[in-house]
This record gives structure tokens, sequence and C-alpha cells, in this order.
């Protein structure tokens, strides 16, 4: 599978429980952090789910 890099681009304070718990279930612990993981459903579903707290780098 193809894989995608993440970086967090915005604070996860003051947004809902779900989504903080998206935040670290894709394995975030700090703000500007590039992750990589495999380009999957679930992971396209997470991402889209915090949007506006990531972003996808090139």
């Amino acid at each position: 599978m193809a894989t995608i890099k993440i970086k967090q681009v915005r604070s996860a304070i003051k947004t809902p429980h779900d989504q903080k718990a998206t935040i670290v279930a894709l394995g975030f612990r700090r703000l500007n952090q590039v992750i990589e993981k495999e380009a999957t459903p679930q992971i396209l579903g997470m991402i889209k789910k915090v949007g506006h707290l990531v972003q996808v780098v090139d």
C-alpha cells in the first residue's frame, strides 16, 4: 500500500473528546510533528475527521 505523510498544524485543545482521541490514535504527540502512515481506508477516515487539525504533506 501507499504511504501518506501527515502533519499536525493546529492544537487539539478545545476540541471534542473524540477528535482528541483520533489525534492520539493517529500517533501525534506534539504540534508540527510529521508522521507517516499506510493509506488505508481507516486512516483516511481518521484524517477526514480531524482535517481541520492536520495537513497532508507531499
